[in-house]
C-alpha cells in the first residue's frame, strides 16, 4: 500500500506544472481551449493581410479573386475596401472595416461586420488603394451588383462592366440575365454579353456567332469592339508569313519602302543597325593602318564599295561593332518576307469583323449623309427665316436695306433684356417673340418715314444710307450692351437633341427654328393672299400709281410692309439668338446669306426665297463636308458658285413673271 501511495504521488507531481511555470502561464481559457480555425473569406483576408493593407494593381488581382470566390460577405468587404473603410492594426496585422470615431478608431469585423471594439489612431494603418486597384475592385464587385435589388445599382455595375469587363465576366453576366425583371436593363445586359464575348468569347464560333448576331448594327460600342479585331502590325520573316495574315508587303510597293522593311528587320533582332556615315567614317579614320584599312588602300576609300567593304573586314576581324553598310541592308531586306499580321489569332474571327464593319460602314455612310441632310435643313431653316424680312423690303419694295442685320440683332438683344426681368425661360421667350417683333416693327416704320421715304427708286443712295445705319446701330449696341456676348437662354424642353442613333441627330432648337420658319411661311403667305394690306401690298409693288387711282396710299403701304419686314427680321433674331452669341455684330454673320438666299431664290417670290434658302445652306453644308476644317474657305466657294450660278439664271431659281417681272 505505502508503495502504491508514493507511486501515485508522484504520478500527480508529474502531471502538475511548476509553481514558476504555472505563475508565468497564461490563462486556462486562452490555453487549453483552441481557436476555431478561420475559413472561408476571414481565412483569405487573414492569409493575405498584408497584400490587401499594400495593394498593388499588378500583383493584388488573385487576391481579389480569391475575395470572389469566398462568397459570402465578399461583396461588403470588396465595398468598404474601395473605399477606403479598411484598416490594419499594427500589433498583429488583423483587417478590419474603421470609422472615424472622435480620437480613435470604431472596429468591425470585415466578413460579419460586428463591432469588435475600439483602437487610437495611432494603432491603426489606414488601407488607401489607388485607382487602379480600386478599378480593379469595382470589376469585381460587379458580379454581385449585377443582380442587386435595386435597378441604379445593376445600371452602375453594367456601365463599370462596360469599362473594365473582362472573361471573368461572362458567366455572371449570363446568369444575370434570366432573373432580369426590368426590359430595358434585359436588353443591356444581353448586349453587352454579346460584346464581351466578342472580345473573351471561349471558343472562335461563340466570338463568330456574336459578332453576327449584331448584323449591320451602327453603334458605337459595337465598332469599338471591333475594331481591335481587325488591327494589325507589321512583321519580318525569314520565310513565309506565319500567324493571322492581313496582307504580305513588297518594298517599294504600297508605300511601304525599304528603310520601314530594315527597321522591323532591326527592331526584331533579324539584322543589326544600320550603318550611318558618320560612323563609318570615324571607323575608317581609327583604323589606319600602314596606309591601308582592312586591307583596302586609302586611295581606294573613295569607292562607296570599297569603304563598305573595308568596314566588312574590320567587322570580320572583331574591331568594329557589327553594323549593316548599303550593300548587307539591301541584301537583309531582300532575304526576307513581310507582312502585316492581324493581332487577333484566329482568322475567322477577323473575317466575320471585317464583313461585319463593312456592312455597318456603308450604313453609318447612309446616316451620315442623313445628319448632314437634317444639318443643311436645320441650317437652310435659319436663313429663310433671317430673310423673309428682307424678301419683303427688298424682294417686293425694292429697296437695298443694310442695316435688316441690326433689325435680327436688335431683336436677340430685346430678347436677352426680357430674361433679365422675366425668369421662367419659357414665359421670357413667349414675352420676347411678339415684344421682339414691336420694337423692330417701330424702328422699321421710324427708319421708312425718316430716311428709306426719301431714296425710292434710288437703289445706290439706299444701299449707302442703310449702310450707315447698320454701322450707327452696331455701335449703339455697344454703347448699351457692351462688347461681351449676352446670353439667351433657351427653356429647358429646348435642351438636349432628338437623336436617332448614334450618328444621326439634331437640336431640338433647331427643331424649333424649323419649325418657326414653316408658321412664318405660312404667315407671309396667309398676309399677302388672304388680307386687304397683302392685296394692296401687291398693288402697290405692281403699280403705285394704278394703286393710287384705286384710293389706295402707296405711302402708308410702303410704311407698314417695310415696317412688317422688320418685325420678322426682330422675331428671327429671339430664334437665332438662342443658339449663336447676342453680339453686336450677331446681324452681320447672316446679311450677306439673307441677300444670297433673296437673290438666288428670286426677287420678289417667297417660294424663290425658300428655294434659294433650301439651296445655300445645303451647298455650304455640304462644301463644309468636304473641306470640315476651314469654314471660311466653304463660304468663299459657296459665294463663287453663286455668282457662277447668277450668270447662267440672273432672275433667280422661282423667276417672276408678268408685268412684275419687267421692273
Amino acid at each position: 500500500m505505502r508503495k502504491f501511495l508514493l507511486a501515485l504521488s508522484a504520478s500527480l507531481c508529474l502531471a502538475l506544472p511548476a509553481p514558476a511555470q504555472e505563475s508565468a502561464a497564461p490563462a486556462p481559457s486562452e490555453t487549453t481551449i483552441a481557436a476555431p480555425a478561420l475559413t472561408g473569406l476571414a481565412a483569405v483576408i487573414a492569409g493575405n493581410a498584408e497584400a490587401i493593407a499594400r495593394p498593388s494593381r499588378q500583383t493584388i488581382g488573385p487576391v481579389v479573386a480569391a475575395i470572389v470566390a469566398a462568397g459570402e460577405g465578399a461583396p461588403g468587404f470588396l465595398a468598404a475596401w474601395a473605399d477606403k473603410r479598411l484598416g490594419q492594426r499594427k500589433s498583429d496585422g488583423a483587417i478590419f472595416v474603421v470609422e472615424k470615431q472622435g480620437a480613435d478608431y470604431a472596429l468591425s469585423d470585415p466578413v460579419s461586420g460586428a463591432l469588435a471594439g475600439t483602437a487610437a489612431k495611432a494603432e491603426i494603418a489606414e488601407i488607401k488603394p489607388n485607382s487602379g486597384v480600386r478599378g480593379l475592385i469595382a470589376g469585381a464587385l460587379v458580379q454581385f451588383q449585377l443582380s442587386d435589388p435595386d435597378p441604379a445599382q445593376r445600371r452602375a455595375a453594367l456601365e463599370a462592366l462596360a469599362r473594365e469587363g473582362g472573361a471573368e465576366h461572362l458567366a455572371p453576366l449570363a446568369a444575370a440575365i434570366s432573373g432580369e425583371s426590368d426590359p430595358v436593363i434585359r436588353a443591356q445586359k444581353e448586349r453587352l454579353l454579346g460584346l464581351l464575348t466578342i472580345r473573351f468569347g471561349a471558343t472562335p464560333a461563340a466570338r463568330v456567332a456574336a459578332i453576327e448576331g449584331f448584323g449591320a448594327d451602327m453603334g458605337l460600342d459595337f465598332r469599338a469592339a471591333l475594331n481591335p479585331i481587325r488591327a494589325t502590325a507589321r512583321a519580318a520573316f525569314d520565310g513565309a508569313p506565319a500567324g493571322n495574315v492581313a496582307k504580305e508587303l513588297r518594298p517599294g510597293q504600297g508605300g511601304f519602302t525599304a528603310e520601314e522593311a530594315y527597321a522591323l528587320l532591326v527592331a526584331q533582332g533579324l539584322a543589326p543597325k544600320r550603318l550611318t556615315r558618320a560612323d563609318l567614317r570615324a571607323a575608317l579614320e581609327a583604323h589606319v593602318e600602314n596606309g591601308a584599312v582592312g586591307g583596302v588602300p586609302l586611295a581606294a576609300l573613295d569607292d562607296p564599295a570599297k569603304r563598305d567593304a573595308a568596314y566588312t573586314a574590320l567587322e570580320a576581324a572583331g574591331a568594329v561593332p557589327a553594323a549593316a553598310t548599303d550593300d548587307e541592308v539591301a541584301n537583309a531586306v531582300a532575304a526576307h518576307r513581310y507582312a502585316e499580321i492581324y493581332a487577333e489569332p484566329e482568322a475567322a474571327v477577323t473575317t466575320a469583323a471585317a464583313a461585319a464593319l463593312q456592312s455597318v460602314s456603308l450604313k453609318v455612310d447612309a446616316m451620315q449623309g442623313i445628319d448632314l441632310g437634317l444639318d443643311a435643313l436645320s441650317l437652310a431653316s435659319i436663313y429663310f427665316l433671317a430673310a423673309i424680312g428682307l424678301a419683303i423690303t427688298f424682294g417686293v419694295m425694292g429697296v437695298i436695306n443694310m442695316a435688316h442685320g441690326e433689325f435680327i440683332t436688335m431683336g436677340a438683344y430685346t430678347g436677352y433684356v426680357v430674361q433679365l426681368w422675366i425668369h421662367d425661360y419659357t414665359a421670357s421667350i413667349l414675352v420676347a417673340l411678339p415684344l421682339a417683333f414691336a420694337v423692330t416693327f417701330t424702328a422699321g416704320v421710324a427708319m421708312e418715314r425718316l430716311v428709306i421715304r426719301h431714296l425710292y427708286k434710288r437703289p445706290l443712295e439706299t444701299l449707302l444710307a442703310t449702310f450707315g445705319i447698320s454701322i450707327a446701330l452696331q455701335q449703339l449696341f455697344k454703347n448699351i450692351f457692351g462688347t461681351q456676348a449676352r446670353p439667351l437662354t433657351a427653356p429647358d424642353w429646348l435642351d438636349g437633341a432628338w437623336v436617332l442613333n448614334d450618328i444621326v441627330g439634331i437640336s431640338y432648337i433647331r427643331i424649333a427654328i424649323f419649325v418657326l420658319a414653316l408658321v412664318f411661311l405660312g404667315l407671309y403667305l396667309f398676309v399677302m393672299k388672304r388680307t386687304r394690306l397683302g392685296l394692296e401690298v401687291r398693288a402697290v409693288t405692281q403699280n403705285p400709281s394704278m394703286a393710287a387711282s384705286m384710293g389706295i396710299n402707296p405711302d402708308r403701304i410702303n410704311m407698314l410692309a417695310f415696317g412688317l419686314g422688320s418685325g420678322i427680321a426682330g422675331i428671327a433674331g429671339v430664334a437665332i439668338g438662342l443658339f449663336a452669341k447676342v453680339t453686336s455684330e450677331l446681324g452681320s454673320d447672316y446679311i450677306v446669306q439673307s441677300f444670297m438666299t433673296v437673290v438666288v431664290g428670286g426677287v420678289g417670290n417667297i417660294w424663290g426665297t425658300l428655294a434659294g434658302a433650301t439651296l445655300v445652306g445645303f451647298l455650304q453644308k455640304g462644301i463644309e463636308a468636304l473641306n470640315p476644317s476651314n469654314t471660311l474657305a466653304a463660304q468663299t466657294y459657296m459665294i463663287l458658285f453663286i455668282i457662277i450660278f447668277i450668270q447662267f439664271r440672273p432672275r433667280g431659281i422661282i423667276a417672276l413673271k408678268g408685268r412684275a417681272a419687267g421692273d
